[in-house]
């Protein structure tokens, strides 16, 4: 994230480019997902490790379904709704909202503790911001990089944690990582902002 001189000004821009915001995006996913099962393996005194043979379909084919699956609620999500909520509110609103949809269009949740539901809520708000915010430049590809995201935490999920039995507290620390993980883009994006504005006023 290396700042880049602007030539015709003199000052600095920060951006981040579309093709490491990308990159970021998708390593952000496994990161998140691995801090909040270290954490979860920690609070119960043994990690939740799924072995993919397991599953009772070949793990190739899991990961497939996952993917085709994820793309398919992200045309509707990142590709829709996000870019025309975002012309009108601007991408962190448009991403606020977004997340809060995407939460409560899983209505199964609802049927779970509060603690549950609220965690799950946290979760997906948190991560459509960083989807949102990371995808804001992006134009080629922004379906896989979704549809990937996606994809990845519902792997990291299945095979790390055990929240889809209702126990609270994995779904807890899950939505606890992803709100930590969503400052640094919510302030990466500040930053920007506040460049475009010094900017501009040169």
């Amino acid at each position: 994230m290396r700042a880049r001189r602007s030539p015709p000004d003199g000052t600095f821009d920060t951006r981040l480019r579309p093709e490491r915001s990308g990159r970021w995006l998708l390593l952000t996913a496994p990161l998140v997902v691995v801090l909040a099962a270290a954490a979860y393996g920690w609070a119960r005194g043994d990690a939740v490790v799924t072995d993919p043979r397991t599953l009772g379909r070949p793990f190739a084919l899991v990961v497939v379904a996952q993917l085709v699956g994820a793309c398919g609620e992200e045309i509707g999500w990142r590709c829709f709704l996000q870019p025309l909520l975002s012309a009108r509110f601007g991408p962190v609103a448009a991403s606020l909202l977004v997340g809060a949809v995407w939460g409560v269009w899983h209505v199964q949740v609802f049927a779970q503790a509060p603690a549950y539901a609220a965690g799950f809520l946290g979760a997906t708000v948190a991560m459509s911001l960083v989807l949102g915010l990371a995808l804001e430049q992006v134009r080629a590809g922004r379906l896989l990089l979704a549809g990937g995201f996606h994809t990845l935490v519902n792997l990291g999920m299945l095979l790390l944690m055990d929240e889809e039995s209702g126990a609270v507290l994995p779904m807890v620390l899950f939505g606890a990582a992803w709100l930590v993980a969503a400052v640094p883009w919510l302030l990466r994006t500040r930053v920007d902002t506040i460049a475009a504005v010094r900017r501009g006023a040169l």
